[in-house]
């Protein structure tokens, strides 16, 4: 099993994959190993990655609160953030002067259409829809919170949101600029657990690759844990393994080798 993390991870342009990662992707598909993706992403936002890459197996989005299956649709696993607990984030990061993403039904609704909601749908080919006040607008607990903004900025407001709820949410970094806020029973390693017992494959014979902070437990949960060069320092302190960067397809180069030699 490979279950892999997609931005600084996979290798991209222009928002396709690259023919190399195309390319071993497909070949340990045909080697009937599956392939995961694990993501902080929508499961709208895959369509354009799955299709070229041939990738049909289970897909596990959200940071881990969702597990879905491509083909269908269907949701396998959702763990929202708790309705009372989701109004006090909003208003926690409203008093800090920040807007937010929210997520619901695998939709994306934001206050107002900003300069940088707008590059953040443009980013992942997904619509924006404005609710005005958003504290006035939810009615459902939603999948996660995402706040944009300057790391710098971000990582102040990471450390004062964790102190301040203290465990009672997911609170970390997906990209540099991106803060998401999600269940404190969701990370990507709780998502693809749920997915072994779902599937059947254990995570001793699973080879997990990441970047982010938000790949930290996904790395530390497969029994081979693989961080990129350009991976979080973290990320590598826990990985088995540090391969090439995302812009020499590390990910690739390692699927290779491990083909190369079961051969």
């Amino acid at each position: 099993m490979i279950a892999t993390d997609l931005d600084h991870t996979l290798t991209w342009t222009a928002g396709v994959l690259q023919p190399r990662t195309l390319a071993a992707l497909a070949r340990a598909r045909d080697a009937a190993v599956p392939v995961i993706v694990v993501t902080g992403r929508m499961v709208q936002s895959l369509r354009r990655v799955l299709d070229p890459a041939g990738l049909h197996d289970p897909v596990i989005c959200y940071q881990g609160a969702v597990v879905a299956d491509p083909r269908t649709g269907t949701w396998l696993r959702h763990v929202p953030i708790a309705f009372p607990l989701a109004r006090e984030a909003i208003e926690a990061l409203h008093a800090e002067g920040f807007g937010m993403n929210c997520y619901v039904d695998d939709e994306l609704y934001v206050a107002e259409i900003t300069p940088e909601a707008r590059q953040y749908a443009d980013f992942q080919h997904i619509e924006l829809h404005a609710v005005g006040d958003l504290l006035e607008w939810l009615r459902v607990p939603p999948t996660k919170l995402v706040v944009i903004g300057e790391p710098i900025v971000l990582d102040g407001l990471e450390e004062r949101m964790k102190s301040r709820f203290h465990g009672r949410l997911y609170i970390s970094k997906s990209l540099p600029y991106f803060l998401e806020f999600a269940s404190p029973d969701v990370t990507k390693a709780a998502g693809l657990d749920f997915l072994a017992q779902h599937v059947g494959f254990s995570r001793e014979r699973t080879v997990a690759f990441g970047d982010g902070e938000n790949d930290i437990e996904l790395v530390a949960w497969a029994g081979y844990g693989v961080g990129v060069a350009n991976a979080h320092e973290r990320v590598k302190e826990v990985a088995d393994f540090v391969c090439p960067s995302v812009d020499e397809e590390g990910v690739a180069q390692v699927i290779e080798s491990y083909l190369d030699s079961t051969a």
